[in-house]
């Protein structure tokens, strides 16, 4: 990717992949969803890379990193960020996770209060019960388990016909990622997901931002209702994105990052 540096470490019994911009820059952590993978935040990466190091992984069961036979609930992610954060010598880095990335980045910065400089979480899966028992049984794995027997240009294809508008390095990314993650990796499904209220309140101490869109999993009810809890929760809602809030808008979504990230990093 864009002649970054691509390594491997060994974290909580995995071993977890990782691209890196790199530079002795203040640290950023990006951290992908169920189905995705590092590589697939390749459009954040190049515009945050002058000012930042950003360190991209692949979860457990996802892109080149190992595939545990077990371990995939969202404490196991969070221990795994803590151990590549440990891994790589990372002071205090900011967090910024997307759906799955963004529950496990919420546990990894609940456990210690100057564990990350600051956390981002891009529509996380902040869900009631009763939804997290709906998705866990709907025909999302099964749908998957199929994908797996499918070619890539079949997916690619696919991906062209349901994501028109957005850039074909994109639907590759995420293509490619599909094909890379295992079946296991849905364990993450079954509930119950951590408690994001109690996350989000006196657990985590540092300033946070939440991105969703207009139409994604976390309302704008849902937003304002953790700003009153943790009163150090900036948001940005974004129109006309659904909850892959940073594809749907990239550039907004970039330029709500670059905003959060350079007062903490460089005041």
């Amino acid at each position: 990717m864009d002649g970054w540096a691509s390594s491997s470490c060994e974290a909580n019994g995995a071993r977890l992949h990782y691209a890196r911009t790199g530079g002795g820059k203040p640290p950023v952590v990006l951290l992908h969803g169920l189905m995705a993978s590092g590589a697939c935040w390749t459009g954040l990466a190049r515009v945050l890379e002058s000012e930042y190091d950003v360190i991209m992984p692949d979860a457990r069961g996802h892109g080149s990193s190992s595939v545990p036979v077990a371990g995939y609930r969202y404490e196991d992610h969070a221990n795994d960020i803590a151990g590549l954060i440990e891994a790589l010598g990372l002071d205090a880095p900011i967090l910024v996770g997307h759906s799955m990335g963004g529950m496990a980045a919420a546990v990894a910065a609940s456990r210690k209060p100057d564990f990350a400089r600051g956390v981002v979480l891009a529509d996380p899966t902040f869900l009631s019960l009763g939804i997290q028992r709906e998705v866990r049984d709907s025909d999302v794995a099964d749908k998957h388990r199929q994908m797996l027997k499918m070619p890539l240009s079949e997916v690619v294809a696919d991906a062209l016909k349901r994501h028109p508008n957005r850039p074909m390095e994109t639907i590759e990314l995420m293509s490619r990622a599909w094909l890379q993650t295992s079946m296991a990796a849905f364990d993450v499904l079954t509930p119950p997901n951590p408690d994001y209220e109690t996350l989000m309140g006196n657990n985590i101490d540092v300033p946070s931002l939440i991105v969703v869109g207009d139409s994604g999993v976390v309302s704008p009810a849902i937003v304002r209702k953790l700003q009153n809890i943790n009163p150090k929760l900036q948001a940005e809602i974004i129109p006309a994105a659904g909850h892959s809030v940073h594809l749907d808008q990239p550039v907004r979504f970039a330029a709500a990052i670059k905003a959060f990230l350079r007062p903490i990093c460089y005041s």
